[in-house]
């Protein structure tokens, strides 16, 4: 349920000599808060300003906090701007617990451990047979795997599987069992989401399955044989393996808005997870969009609907036809385009960003494209925050 926000502007200097900003402050924000467990940095900056994302900068501002963007249960948070000097007091708490975030990392957690996007996978190692023939595996049993010759006893592997191809103007296709084009699918996709934009492919997303470690090393033409752990999905004949690395991922995160940003239309949202086309507060959404672009992990964008070319009921009269379309034509007047939500980036590849997000207007949808978190909003605009 989306909630209402209504600011007014207050100016509040965010150095102590030579920068300052201004930042909106909610209209009812309290004078003072408890960080509690299970906050975050982002719900808490909410209470006090209708951009969230400016929070590190007034933290950064303030000489009583160690390190502006660790802040625990117990912290005692008030609002100083009168005196010009500081936009946040702090008093520190018991310090007992874990710092907050700036997000729910349960929310992300498993598109951190979970997903990758990559540029190929057919050349990995993969998994050619399973112990006494079976067509699955699950923990504790022995897989075969072709492509493992200088592999080490006790090395682990994640076992991946291709399930997604993103690429533009089509965003998403779905893959088979094999990382093949499952036949008649891409249908829905046959609308122009991206009208005249050519063709690009951006990765290929993997999901890992399951964990196995080397028992031993194939010799004569024979695999190389794994015992799978137990925390993990069946693996089948033809997924692939990767060598387990170490931490590849933030936990933290601060958000900001994106050093660079390119031009209206370039970053599009390419999927919603676990839906089919649109998502709401704290869903996570691909973005077509990486480190190629200047994005990193905490950067903010805003979420924006194309306006559609509607047919003008007063030059073309009744018609049976579709009274939209993402092109222009004769006879239509071309629609404003509307926000929808803002979305922070968690993890970032070469072209493919995964994004959590954080509150809007309006469901989020495929297709959508990304600017500036800054970028004007429609006068009388609420946003929520799930």
């Amino acid at each position: 349920m989306f909630r209402h926000f209504r600011t007014v502007t207050a100016a509040a200097l965010l150095t102590l000599a030579t920068y300052a900003a201004a930042a909106e402050l909610a209209r009812e924000h309290p004078e003072t808060y408890v960080v509690r467990k299970g906050d975050t940095l982002w719900d808490i900056s909410a209470k006090f300003l209708s951009k969230p994302w400016l929070w590190p900068e007034i933290w950064q501002a303030n000489p009583q906090i160690a390190n502006p963007h660790l802040i625990y249960p117990g912290d005692v948070i008030s609002l100083a701007y009168l005196d010009r000097v500081n936009g946040v007091a702090l008093k520190p708490g018991p310090r007992n617990e874990a710092p907050i975030n700036a997000v729910p990392l349960s929310e992300i957690e498993p598109f951190l451990k979970d997903l990758r996007v990559v540029d190929s996978f057919q050349e990995l190692p993969y998994v050619a047979g399973i112990q006494n023939d079976r067509l699955r595996a699950a923990g504790q049993q022995n897989v075969y795997a072709i492509g493992l010759d200088a592999a080490q006893p006790g090395q682990r592997y994640a076992v991946v599987r291709a399930r997604a191809i993103y690429a533009e103007p089509k965003p998403q296709t779905d893959l088979d069992a094999r990382g093949g084009h499952i036949s008649g699918e891409g249908n829905l996709w046959k609308t122009n989401l991206v009208p005249n934009k050519r063709s690009e492919f951006l990765g290929y997303e993997l999901q890992r399955v399951s964990f196995g470690s080397v028992v031993s090393v194939g010799t004569d033409g024979q695999g190389t044989s794994l015992l799978l752990e137990d925390n993990g999905h069946e693996v089948r004949a033809g997924d692939r393996l990767i060598p387990v690395e170490a931490q590849a991922y933030d936990l933290q995160f601060v958000p900001h808005a994106p050093a660079t940003l390119p031009e209206d239309g370039k970053l599009r949202i390419l999927a919603v997870a676990d839906a089919l086309t649109y998502g709401g507060p704290h869903d996570v959404v691909a973005i077509s969009g990486g480190t190629r672009e200047g994005l990193d992990n905490g950067s903010v964008l805003s979420v924006w609907r194309t306006g559609d070319y509607v047919i003008d009921p007063l030059k073309r009269g009744s018609t049976s036809r579709l009274k939209d379309s993402r092109a222009p034509g004769p006879g239509r007047n071309a629609m404003p385009d509307e926000y929808a939500a803002h979305v922070m980036i968690f993890r970032t590849f070469e072209k493919v960003s995964y994004g959590l997000i954080m509150e809007g207007s309006a469901p989020a949808g495929v297709g959508y494209f990304l600017r500036s978190p800054d970028a004007p909003m429609p006068p009388g605009t609420a946003t929520a925050s799930r």
